[in-house]
Formats: C-alpha cells, structure tokens, sequence
C-alpha cells in the first residue's frame, strides 16, 4: 500500500486542471473538524473534459481499484468513458486512496457543492489551493449516508460547525 500523501494527490489533480471539491473527512479536518482520514474523497464535474483530465491524473498516479481481496489494487481501464458508468470509484494510487463520488448522498453532486464550497490552502506556502466543501454540506452528506461511522463522527461535526459560526 502507498504511504498516503494527500498534498501529491491533490497537487496531481489540480495540475492536471480536474474541476473538484473535496469532501468527506478530510474536507471536515480541512474546515476544523479534529478527525482522522486515510484517504481522500473528491467529487469531480461530470463534463466530458474532466473526466479525461482525470483520467490522465489517475493515469500519473497508477490508481488501481481497491478491493480487499487484493491489497495492491486492481489494474483497470482508466479512460473517460469507463469512469463515466459508476457513481463512485475506490481507488488506490501511488500517492494513498482516492474515492471518486460523483453523487455523495444526501446531495445532487459537484454543482451542489460548488454553490457553497470554497477554496482553502493546503499548503503552508498557499501555492496549493483546492476546493472545499462545506461543514454543513460535509454534515448533510454524513446524515444522508447513515453508516455507522458517518453517524458517529456527526457530534463532532456539528460540535465544529458550532463553534465555527459562533451559533
């Protein structure tokens, strides 16, 4: 398994031009939310030009499927048309795991987002800039999914959405 490397993997998307918005735990550790993540979840724009600048991103980064039969991945077709067919995608990359969401729940996906996302630096130089989600759509999202981990992360969530606004 590759050592995960979440400034590579976002560097990689944004210097391919992926239109993106960051979400799920990381989004929440990017917004102050103190959770611990493993991986990265992105929601792309769906339009054609993306998902073949995704395609070259994923390419870069040697993304495999992850399954847990086979802990190095899965080798697959990374093109635009294959990627287009699923909802989401769980991949391992040489920079950590990626999951592509095209549709998180409890959400109508990238344009959604985007009305309230907003770009955070990721970087201490601030030369990485990248989309975010925001807590109360990372929130909405987690409520909407209803697995037992999105449930319990959910006080926490609303503890730092609180405190965030001064509510």
């Amino acid at each position: 398994m590759a050592e995960f490397d979440p400034v590579r993997l976002l560097r990689t998307l944004t210097d391919h031009e992926v239109k993106f918005i960051v979400i799920g735990g990381i989004a929440a550790r990017l917004r102050g939310a103190p959770l611990l993540t493993e991986d990265i979840d992105i929601t792309p724009n769906r339009s054609a030009d993306n998902l073949k600048r995704i395609a070259a991103a994923l390419r870069s980064l040697d993304a495999r499927l992850r399954t847990p039969a086979e802990p190095e991945g899965v080798a697959f077709p990374i093109e635009a048309d294959m990627l287009a067919v699923n909802q989401s995608w769980t991949l391992i990359t040489t920079a950590g795991d990626l999951d592509l969401v095209f549709m998180p729940a409890g959400t109508a996906g990238y344009d959604d987002l985007a009305q309230s996302a907003s770009g955070l630096a990721i970087t201490d130089e601030g030369d990485l800039i990248v989309q975010v989600a925001a807590l109360a759509d990372i929130i909405r999202s987690k409520e909407a999914a209803g697995r037992d981990k999105d449930r319990a992360a959910l006080p926490l969530l609303r503890r730092t959405l609180e405190e965030s606004t001064g509510a």
